[in-house]
């Protein structure tokens, strides 16, 4: 785990406590990318699958953390990040631990996001995540989500 890993991880256990009752660690920052581990244990259901909340929720801080580290790397930390909206499927079943992972979206996207910020102090960003059970790069859940930045 690097530096951003950990402080990223701190942040949501602090600032989110649920994230401490969902076991839920950061694994991996680079490359525009960003992976949270889901145990199964704390969020398990009634079928000894992982519940769809705490899918949901593993999907959301996916976006939110992918988006909270690279306005950092940024240099932008005086804006507030909420989840607006956000759609999900449940394509497949999370059987044991899973990951929950977000992607940098295209440079475009990303920089026109950024511009609309500096110049009005509010914007708006999808962002798509995924979760897979551990071991696996197939996407158990899909998740799409419009993430607000305002000052």
């Amino acid at each position: 785990m690097n530096r951003d890993s950990r402080y990223l991880e701190s942040v949501l256990h602090h600032d989110i406590p649920l994230t401490r009752d969902m076991k839920l660690k950061v694994v991996d920052w680079q490359a525009g990318q960003l992976r949270l581990h889901l145990p199964l244990e704390p969020n398990v259901n009634h079928k000894s699958t992982m519940f769809g909340g705490s899918l949901y929720c593993g999907a959301v801080l996916a976006g939110w953390g992918w988006l909270h580290l690279s306005l950092r790397e940024a240099g932008i930390e005086d804006g507030h990040i909420v989840i607006q909206e956000g759609q999900i499927g449940y394509p497949l079943p999370v059987t044991g631990d899973a990951q929950a992972i977000c992607d940098a979206p295209e440079e475009k996207v990303w920089k026109k996001f950024l511009a609309t910020y500096q110049r009005y102090g509010r914007a708006r960003l999808t962002l798509e995540t995924r979760v897979v059970n551990e071991g696996s790069e197939e996407a158990a859940v899909r998740f799409s989500g419009q993430y607000v930045l305002h000052r």
